[in-house]
Parts: structure tokens; C-alpha cells; sequence
């Protein structure tokens, strides 16, 4: 699906037009800077060569989390005799209809912030920019022609793409990447997804519960592998009960795309062994978007691959700073809008406190789902602390067995000495809404004893967090 991106320009020559903050890429951490700055007084312009929202509302978090949905609903319809729902007939999933509504909801949350761009009169600049010099940003418009655009700051929210390995190349019909999947014209019978993280196992649920056989691989010892290892060990286990092949400590080797089928050569801890599927989805990470954008030169330095800012998203070039997937830390939407909102308002002249990386919540939208925030068992042992665990199972919720999802649990981490929140780690039913008020106690420094005595509504999933803190100190009552 294609969309018109819309100018607001309040001067119809856009050479003429100078601004204090240009931001390059609309994604979740460019129109956000961008939206802050105009709040702050700023005159500020966006450069996007595609849709409003970039790839997070078009083609990540937004589209997947709506196909994410449809086939929570297909489940729920499955199973509907469980909750004393009789559905007479044969409950059918029609895969156009559900990728159809996934890309609406995409076109609208676009249009959303084509709407906020014109509230807070942010010039949209329809093209690739790229600096020529601080201050100077040069634009093949997306109609071919030339613009300059000057200035004072300049945001570099660029954003990244599916990385693609050496043997594992993506030609968008057999092999693909996340974005093809999002829009594959019938559902395939068969498909190995390569790669475990959140794109990779959301992706490996939503096909396998529409009625792909699956098979997931991992190259690490355990799936979700930056998770604590009991969730990711209670994911495995409620993935294998969909029937979908989950193969750990393994990787592929070659895949054979000239059959029908693709035959895939996979290193297990086994041995080498060939798995056929109709597609193979390549969901091994992303890399950042950093070509053509004038880091060359401007000598604009990187680490590890990619820009290297200070605490507030400075480069080492004055006036050129970088946000979110292009830069250290973690790559998540929520975190590249963070970055972007302390990028502007320091060069607002405010003093906002530097984001604290320590206490980022990630989640994960599979059947269970997972969220965390912290550190986990193994780091806060590495670390030295002395600690106190508390975990509480869904199964002994009251809220989770009404909902039907006994599935999972809520684990704490508790420093012993003084009580503080290290790690929380929950996998279940609407644990992406519960991980919030673990970020916020952490971002407060509350103690375990202040949890535990915060009375939780009932009946609720959250109870399980008050539950955990209480079962690390005894206390627990409900187990």
C-alpha cells in the first residue's frame, strides 16, 4: 500500500527557508524530536523520503502488532468452546483480510502524524537529505529535483533495515525479511524463521497460529536469548505446544532456493540437518541506516559501527547530532523517542537528565508475552549483589484463570541489602501493559517493602507483582 505524503509548507519556496532544527527520518524518534522542538519554539522541518512514521509505523511495530491481533482473535475463536462460546461451522482465517487490515491501521497511524506535523507546523520535505556541511543539508527531492536546506541543529533520526547474512541472502520471495512478511499474498503451508528475538518469534506465532508448520532456529542456547533464561525457557515450552519446531544452539548453513520448496541446510547440536519450507524469514537483527547521509564529509565518528554521540546525542561535529537505531544502546522505538525529546530540549537550552539506559522496558507481543526491565538473575549475581527472588505463577492468579491464560509467571530481583528493584521478568497475558509500573518503580528507587504494601486492585494480573515482591521476603499469600 502506498502513501501521499502531504507538504505544509507556510513558504512556497522551500530554498529561502531557513530552520533551527532540521531532523532526517520521520520514525518514531525523528517526528517526535521534531514535534518537541516546534513545542519548544523551535522552526522545524522534516526530511523523509517515504511514509510518515517510518519504518516502526509502517513496517515494524505497528503493522505486526495489528497481525498480531488477528490471529489472538483466530485463537480465541478456536478455543471459544473452552469459555462455553459455541461457533457453529468451521472458524476460517481469511490471510488477505487480515494482512488488508494490517496495512489500514499502518495508513492510519501514517496519517496520524502527517495530522500532528501540521498541528505543531513542521514542514515536511519530501526526499533523501543528506549534510553537506554543518548546517547544510542537501535533498534529492522524491520528484528528482535539487534542494539546499539550511540549519542551526540537525538530527540525524535515520533509522535501520533488515541485516541480511552472507548466507542467508534475501531476494523478497523465497527468502525475506520482515517487511515482505508483513505482505505475503497467501499464507505458505511451511516456514523457517531464522532468528529468535522479538521480530523473529512474533513472527514464528503469528504464522504458526494462522496454520503455518513452522520451524523456529536460534543460534544461542536459548530463544529470546537477552531475556532471563526461565522466560525464555517458558516461551520455548509454549511454542511447542502449537506444534511449532523450535531448534536452539543451532544455524543454518545454506538454503537451496532452486526447487519448489526452499531446502535448508541446518547446523544443529545434533549434526547437519536439511529442513524444506516454502519461505525462509531472515530475522537476524537490523542494521542502521548510514549510507548517503554525509557522515564521510562531515568526519562525523562512529563506534562499532555506528554514530557516536555524548549523553545528550551530540557529535563530535557541532550542530550535528544522531537518534535511535544509528547510535549505541538499545534499538527500540521507545527508546529513540526518549532520545529525541532529551536531544531537543538541551539544545532548547533546557537541562533534562540523560536517559538511563539501566532501566529501558522490552517487550515482546507473542502468545505469551514477555517483558522485562533490569537486570537479570546471572547479571545481578556477575555484579556482586547479594540478592532476594520473588516469583509468582499465573496459575495461582485469579484474573489470569477467569482469562483463561494460566501461562507464565512474574519473577523479581531484589538487592538483599537495601531492598532495591534490580530486574523484573514476567512472561504471560498482558504482561506489555504491567511492565510499566516496574519501570517506574525502579525510575523512583522503590524498595520491595513499598511494592508489597501498595495495595493492588483485584482481581487483576498486576496482583502478581505485589505477589513476587512478597514471596522474595516470605510473605506471599496466595501460594
Amino acid at each position: 500500500m502506498g502513501f501521499r505524503i502531504i507538504h505544509y509548507f507556510c513558504n512556497t519556496n522551500i530554498m529561502d527557508m531557513n530552520y533551527d532544527v532540521i531532523v532526517i527520518g520521520s520514525g518514531p524518534g525523528g517526528y517526535v524530536a521534531a514535534i518537541r522542538a516546534s513545542q519548544l519554539g523551535l522552526k522545524t522541518a522534516v526530511i523523509e523520503k517515504a511514509e510518515p512514521g517510518g519504518i516502526c509505523l509502517n513496517w515494524g511495530c505497528i503493522p505486526t502488532k495489528s497481525l498480531l491481533k488477528s490471529a489472538q482473535v483466530f485463537e480465541y475463536f478456536k478455543h471459544s468452546a473452552e469459555y462455553g462460546i459455541q461457533v457453529d461451522g468451521q472458524v476460517k482465517a481469511d490471510f488477505t483480510k487480515v494482512v488488508e487490515r494490517s496495512r489500514n491501521v499502518a495508513a492510519g497511524m501514517s496519517k496520524g502524524i502527517q495530522f500532528l506535523f501540521k498541528k505543531n507546523k513542521i514542514d515536511i520535505i519530501e526526499g533523501h537529505g543528506s549534510i553537506s556541511q554543518p548546517g547544510i543539508v542537501e535533498v534529492k527531492m522524491n520528484d528528482g529535483s535539487q534542494q539546499t536546506i539550511e540549519a542551526k541543529h540537525i538530527i540525524l533520526a535515520t533509522g535501520a533495515q533488515s541485516r541480511e547474512l552472507p548466507n542467508l541472502k534475501q531476494d523478497g520471495k523465497k527468502i525475506i525479511g520482515y517487511r515482505q512478511a508483513l505482505t505475503l499474498p497467501a499464507l505458505p503451508e511451511s516456514m523457517i524463521v531464522v532468528g529468535s528475538g522479538a521480530i523473529g518469534s512474533e513472527f514464528a506465532y503469528f504464522y504458526q497460529t494462522m496454520g503455518t508448520k513452522v520451524t523456529l532456529v536460534e543460534y544461542l542456547p536459548n530463544i529470546v536469548p537477552l531475556e532471563e533464561e526461565e522466560v525464555s525457557k517458558q516461551l520455548e515450552r509454549s511454542f511447542k505446544k502449537t506444534g511449532m519446531e523450535v531448534l536452539t544452539g543451532s544455524s543454518v548453513e545454506s538454503v537451496d532456493t532452486s526447487g519448489d520448496l526452499c531446502k535448508v541446510t541446518i547446523k544443529t547440536p545434533k549434526g547437519e540437518e536439511i529442513r524444506e519450507a516454502a519461505i525462509v524469514l531472515s530475522a537476524v537483527g537490523i542494521t542502521p541506516n548510514l549510507e548517503n547521509i554525509g557522515l564521510e564529509a562531515n568526519k562525523i565518528e562512529l563506534d562499532k559501527g555506528k554514530i557516536k554521540t555524548d549523553e545528550y546525542y551530540r557529535t563530535n561535529v557541532p550542530g550535528i547530532y544522531a537518534i535511535g537505531d544509528i547510535i549505541g544502546g538499545q534499538a527500540l522505538a521507545h527508546v529513540a523517542s526518549a532520545e529525541g525529546i532529551i536531544c531537543v530540549e538541551k539544545i532548547a537550552g533546557l537541562d533534562p537528565h540523560p536517559l538511563n539506559y539501566g532501566n529501558i522496558p522490552s517487550c515482546i507481543y507473542t502468545t505469551p508475552e514477555v517483558s522485562s526491565v533490569g537486570m537479570t538473575e546471572k547479571m545481578a549475581i556477575e555484579k556482586g549483589y547479594e540478592i532476594k527472588i520473588g516469583k509468582f505463577p499465573f496459575s495461582a492468579s485469579g484474573k489470569a484463570s477467569t482469562s483463561g491464560a494460566k501461562e507464565g509467571f512474574v519473577k523479581l530481583i531484589f538487592d538483599a541489602k537495601y531492598g532495591e528493584l534490580l530486574g523484573a521478568h514476567m512472561i504471560g497475558y498482558n504482561v506489555t501493559e504491567m511492565i510499566a509500573e516496574l519501570v517506574v518503580a525502579r525510575n523512583l528507587e522503590t524498595t520491595s517493602h513499598e511494592i508489597i504494601k501498595s495495595v493492588h486492585p483485584h482481581p487483576t494480573m498486576s496482583e502478581a507483582i505485589m505477589e513476587a515482591a512478597a514471596a522474595a521476603y516470605g510473605e506471599v499469600i496466595h501460594l
